[in-house]
């Protein structure tokens, strides 16, 4: 069975109750095994059954139910999409956005001119026309046809679907507002007294107004997004068959030489191999230094290239560069729900029909049992159906997590879904792995003691030896070699002791580097330097020591360094009340000697990657909440196994499918701002469905008269109106308040 999983944008949803009805018909379609349709990103991600439904039948669907998919053309064959990232399709939607504005700002100026005039002549006498109905009629008529038609439109299309939806509410609003100004005119039961023609017209104009600042509001949401998606360029100058040539990225392949000039962005990912620059990534990596770059550095697609010319090879085109992975990842995290909003998914499911009894039971209270007059009862009525709103629910949780992830992408915090929100809120342990994590993961020799001869003399000896050698250790020697441009010579005779050593024949002597305990097995007297290689092992280093025929020359001290900023990041989680612990395979000795630096004192050692697991699930059955933070490739079983993994990354291969969290950059003081921001984040959504639950509880009874018996307080069918506008953009603008958040970590 082939399964297809897309994104599809969708235009045109004024409600959470429309992505609701959309996702219920495209669930009923055969085919269709899943749908979710996200009400603030304007976007549904279907997984379907490509031999039983096609793309087009789902489009078509959607565009059936009487809203837009912006796609000119789909390809079947391939199932080709690319959603917002296509030029066409972007587009498309664009334009369809700024002309559905233009008409709601039109409608807005037109609701608002039209009102006040009738308030004018309904209310001030000018020569006569505040008696003339007709007048009044022909005036009001037009506006209210042209400003309350879009919503007239939606609500009948939603009644013959089945579906009810606040359109459906606002139609009854709305158009009782204007029967009953009809029915007075004509003295149809009712009298002029119930003539509002006004109030209808502002009715439909404060509705209008909300939809239009609900839609400015929204579309500053996924700013971010769109600001990654505008970092791929365009072309690309590629070297093919020795013939510079500027062609399009999507043309560009793995292997094809390419030139970047100053101030240039970079086209794909690819290795160094001419020239030397320096790269702002910051819009990646949220790293604002420049990043150096030579022969055998990495660069990656979007960046800028600074000061020089760069030739790179091509190693990662099209959807697999890193923001192509960033994108599609930040994309499919910000259409994802947190489990906080089923709450508000459940009250947004019974609110229309609650709604629609507490207004039926407003107006029988009122006019049968309090014996309140009918244009009261009925006002009141109107103003229930008007001011109830599921939007700021629907609203709550999806702006935040839109907002808050794609703040998370700026700063190079990469959240991979919104349920790791809730459980990052919950975090009281944050475990780490030691190498690649806490230190920089590349040994490097931190100190050398000279005893017979010099410094140079010893290097010179070491990296003669251990250029031959395959050894991290070795490695750590010849970059120091070449840091200090020590030149190597040639040894014959070479041989190596599995790991514990090496020697070689150099100028009729005998040369040794290894352990102290290889040195000794090879009767060299290494007392000279018993006192300092035993404070090095207490410090958790590691010794090579070199001798020459015999005689000791010297040792070296390989560590890999600390990072700068563990220290830091640790200190700011004891601070927060979390507890910390390092989980490593190395030693004992050299964990606590780290854990002793960085103030951890809780250290677990000699473990192996695949008992990290059960260690990690120790933790949790005594009550711990757990975050684990690793390099994303080794410690892959116990980032699935915490209740929030972090893996960290390297920049340009990141272990995305590791962890819930990826950070592009490896930094521990991200792990902290990681915590801090999701923390934050889920605190908004808290708030938003607070405020948003709050405002209904608080202003429906209030619309309903509650307070009319006690302080003579009512609410105006068109104040209603304005208060559902406002409740849907407080809460996206509480939203996009998080688009400026910045963690503050040490």
């Amino acid at each position: 069975m082939l399964i297809q999983k897309l994104e599809i944008p969708v235009k045109g949803m004024h409600c959470a109750n429309c992505a609701g009805k959309i996702s219920r018909i495209l669930n009923s379609c055969d085919g269709v095994k899943e749908s979710v349709v996200n009400y603030s990103s304007e976007n549904a991600i279907v997984t379907f059954d490509p031999t039983v439904v096609s793309l087009q039948k789902i489009c078509r669907i959607i565009n059936e139910c009487g809203y837009y998919v912006p796609l000119r053309t789909i390809k079947d064959a391939g199932f080709e999409f690319r959603g917002e990232t296509d030029a066409e399709t972007k587009e498309n939607a664009d334009k369809w956005q700024l002309t559905e504005r233009r008409w709601m700002a039109a409608r807005i100026i037109v609701a608002f001119v039209f009102s006040i005039f009738l308030m004018i002549f309904m209310n001030i006498p000018v020569i006569g026309i505040h008696h003339n109905m007709l007048f009044q009629l022909l005036l009001s008529l037009p506006a209210f046809v042209f400003v309350s038609w879009p919503i007239f439109k939606t609500g009948f299309r939603d009644l013959l679907s089945r579906s009810l939806t606040m359109d459906v509410m606002y139609c009854l609003g709305i158009g009782t507002a204007f029967t009953a100004s009809l029915m007075g005119m004509f003295n149809i039961v009712l009298t002029s007294e119930f003539i509002m023609f006004d109030t209808s017209i502002m009715l439909a104009g404060f509705l209008t107004l909300g939809r239009y600042l609900e839609s400015r509001a929204k579309g500053r949401t996924s700013e971010s997004i769109k600001k990654l998606i505008e970092q791929q360029p365009d072309t690309a100058c590629v070297v093919r068959n020795g013939t510079e040539s500027v062609i399009s990225v999507d043309d560009v392949r793995t292997g094809d030489f390419v030139i970047v000039k100053p101030g240039e962005r970079i086209a794909v990912d690819g290795e160094v191999i001419k020239g030397e620059s320096s790269a702002d990534e910051s819009m990646i990596s949220g790293e604002s230094m420049p990043v150096v770059k030579s022969p055998g550095c990495m660069v990656k697609g979007g960046t800028i290239n600074q000061s020089g010319v760069l030739t790179f090879i091509a190693t990662r085109v099209g959807k697999d560069t890193m923001l192509s992975q960033i994108v599609n990842l930040v994309r499919s995290a910000q259409s994802s729900r947190p489990p906080v909003q089923k709450i508000a998914d459940l009250a947004v499911a019974w609110f229309i029909p609650v709604i629609l009894c507490i207004a039926v039971l407003t107006f029988v209270i009122w006019y049968y049992a309090a014996g309140a007059t009918l244009f009261f009862s009925l006002t009141t009525m109107i103003a229930v159906l008007v001011i109830a709103c599921p939007c700021a629910l629907g609203l709550a949780s999806p702006t935040a997590v839109i907002v808050g992830i794609g703040r998370g992408a700026e700063l190079g915090i990469l959240i991979k879904n919104g349920d790791v929100l809730e459980e990052i809120s919950r975090v009281d342990t944050v475990v780490f792995d030691k190498t690649g994590t806490l230190t920089k993961g590349k040994p490097e020799v931190v100190e050398i003691l000279a005893v017979n001869g010099s410094e140079e003399e010893l290097l010179t000896l070491a990296v003669s030896l251990e250029k031959n050698a395959n050894h991290p250790l070795a490695d750590a020697i010849v970059r120091m070699a070449d840091a200090r441009k020590i030149q190597s010579i040639d040894v014959t005779d070479f041989k190596s002791d599995s790991g514990l050593g090496v020697q070689a024949r150099l100028d009729n002597c005998i040369i040794m580097a290894g352990s102290m305990a290889y040195l000794e097995k090879n009767s060299t007297d290494c007392s000279a330097v018993g006192a300092t290689v035993n404070s090095w092992y207490q410090s958790g280093r590691s010794v090579v020591a070199v001798a020459k025929n015999g005689i000791i020359h010297g040792i070296m001290a390989i560590a890999d360094r600390i990072h700068e900023h563990a220290a830091g990041a640790v200190r700011q989680l004891n601070k927060m009340g979390m507890d910390t612990v390092i989980l490593s395979g190395d030693n004992e000795r050299a964990v606590s000697a780290v854990g002793l630096q960085i103030g951890i004192r809780k250290v677990i050692a000699g473990v192996l990657p695949e008992s990290k697991y059960d260690e990690i699930k120790k933790l949790q059955q005594t009550g711990k909440k757990v975050a684990f933070v690793g390099d994303g490739i080794n410690d892959a079983i116990a980032l699935s196994q915490a209740d929030v993994g972090i893996a960290i990354g390297n920049g340009s291969d990141i272990a995305i499918e590791s962890g819930n969290i990826v950070l592009v950059k490896s930094d521990p003081l991200d792990c902290v701002a990681a915590i801090i921001l999701g923390k934050k984040v889920f605190t908004r959504i808290k708030q938003n469905l607070f405020w948003a639950f709050a405002y209904n509880i608080l202003l429906i009874p209030l619309a309903a008269g509650a307070l009319y018996p006690f302080y003579g307080i009512t609410f105006k069918p068109e104040f209603a109106a304005f208060a559902m506008a406002l409740s849907s953009v407080t809460v996206v603008i509480m939203s996009l308040m998080l688009k400026g958040f910045r963690p503050q970590t040490e």
